[in-house]
């Protein structure tokens, strides 16, 4: 059993003001892994207030500093990949190969892609004769979700690090493992005291505290469209900054020629990577109607690779996260079959061989529409919908047919219409014909998928002010 009874505030491993414990499930047993304590506004002062003094000598550091720690963070992450593994498939279900593969290599992506970018970011320029500064904007409360949980905190922790931020970290108490992880090995590396805390609790303890907080510069927010709404209201009477990446519904595109075949597997194999729970996953599939039922036996022919079972084992798919989402789910695919769609494969209840753990059938569905719920609701699950176009005009209309904006995709064999059709995809990232996700761009949502952006250098922006030095050069 694992017992986080303690937070990491200025430096040290302290008792919170008052103890609370809850239960943190294992969701492939369906029986609590360990326990997290819960915080409350009390413990988020405490840890506001260790983050301001910090400030004062770390947001006047110089880049040559800042990368020194981030190096020492680097070299203790390493160390610790495999503890980090086995928290990450304990707390969210990713199975094995996935945690020890992506999810933990990913953290340390971007941790090295801020080390690599921050010695060539320029944080001053002239112009006329004024120069136009870049300073850290101060204290930043970071909230982050379970899915992919080192990828978050590491992509909002490594540019607030490199910019010269103090912050507040309150991660998933659904997933926390793996950040009182992190935690561990900021102190071993010698992070100054003060420049990173954690304060572990729920949405309405800490979260809320965090986004009203008068002493937080600027919250940065990933989550679900509803709480990001939440986020914004509580922090608006402070005027603090926003950032927010949130749901998605993201197109998959699959042009009219002779690789489609290829084309859907490989998006049905793609959008089931973390059992469906990942806000860019490709869940809408856009094929040419005029082909729904060779692209339904491409997508079928996927089913047998796409086990379920214990993470620890060697599956392609574990359990989703809790209950509450295993019921959610359900309630949609349900849904979804009264509405009129026809599961290809999967559909409700758990596998057969798993009575126990939120396992959930992976489920491609046939005869949407895009204005049914399955196809306009974030699932968050192993579901992904087809959905039958009749050209390529229809076909984009139907992608920007969405409150979300997060990511889209496109498969094709000729490069120049893929380059054409996802240039007119309203959405922050899109892949073109496989291409995987890259540290060095840019990620981030148009509409209700957020703003701002996260991940390289881009992200730097976020965790600045810009000044502008009237004179300077006079």
């Amino acid at each position: 059993m694992r017992e986080i009874t303690q937070f990491y505030i200025d430096g040290q491993w302290v008792d919170p003001i008052e103890l609370n414990l809850i239960d943190v499930i294992n969701p492939a047993t369906e029986k609590a892994a360990g326990h997290v304590a819960i915080g409350n506004a009390a413990d988020v002062d405490v840890a506001v207030a260790a983050a301001r003094r910090a400030f004062t000598t770390w947001g006047s550091t110089t880049a040559a500093e800042r990368l020194e720690v981030l190096n020492a963070i680097i070299a203790e992450y390493q160390k610790r990949m495999d503890d980090l593994s086995a928290a990450v498939t304990e707390e969210m279900g990713a199975p094995d190969f996935l945690s020890k593969n992506v999810q933990v290599p990913i953290g340390l992506g971007h941790l090295m892609t801020a080390a690599a970018a921050l010695p060539n970011y320029s944080f001053a320029e002239d112009r006329g004769t004024s120069r136009i500064v870049k300073e850290p904007i101060g204290v930043c409360g970071l909230i982050t979700p379970w899915n992919w949980p080192l990828n978050q905190v590491m992509c909002k922790v490594a540019p607030a690090l490199a910019t010269g931020c103090t912050m507040v970290l309150k991660p998933s108490e659904v997933a926390p493992f793996s950040a009182a992880i992190v935690a561990e090995i900021f102190d071993t590396a010698g992070v100054p005291a003060g420049v990173f805390n954690l304060v572990n609790g729920d949405g309405p303890g800490v979260g809320t505290a965090l986004s009203t907080h008068p002493g937080i510069d600027m919250v940065s927010f990933t989550g679900s469209t509803r709480a990001g709404v939440e986020v914004a209201r509580n922090a608006a009477p402070t005027v603090k900054r926003v950032a927010q990446e949130l749901g998605g519904k993201s197109p998959n595109v699959i042009l009219d020629d002779e690789d489609l075949a290829k084309n859907v597997a490989a998006g049905v194999s793609s959008m089931m990577v973390n059992s469906g729970q990942s806000c860019n996953a490709p869940t809408r599939m856009l094929v040419p109607a005029s082909r729904l039922d060779e692209a339904t036996e491409a997508a079928r022919s996927v089913a047998p690779a796409l086990t379920v079972g214990d993470p620890t084992g060697k599956v392609r798919l574990g359990p989703v996260v809790s209950e509450p989402q295993f019921t959610k789910i359900q309630g949609l695919i349900e849904r979804a079959i009264a509405d009129g769609a026809t599961p290809v494969f999967g559909g409700p209840g758990r596998p057969d061989d798993l009575p126990t753990g939120y396992y959930v059938r992976p489920t491609v569905f046939r005869d949407v529409t895009n204005d049914m719920e399955i196809a306009r609701t974030e699932v968050f699950g192993p579901v992904l919908v087809m959905i039958g176009y009749d050209d390529l005009d229809n076909a984009v209309e139907i992608a920007n047919d969405t409150d979300y904006g997060l990511a889209g995709y496109v498969s094709g064999k000729d490069t120049d219409k893929v380059r054409e059709v996802g240039s007119r995809i309203r959405a922050g990232s899109i892949s073109l014909n496989g291409a995987q996700l890259d540290p060095s761009a840019p990620f981030g949502g148009y509409k209700q998928s957020g703003n701002g952006r996260e991940w390289s250098d881009y992200a730097f922006d976020e965790f600045l002010e810009v000044k502008s030095l009237l004179g300077f050069g006079a």
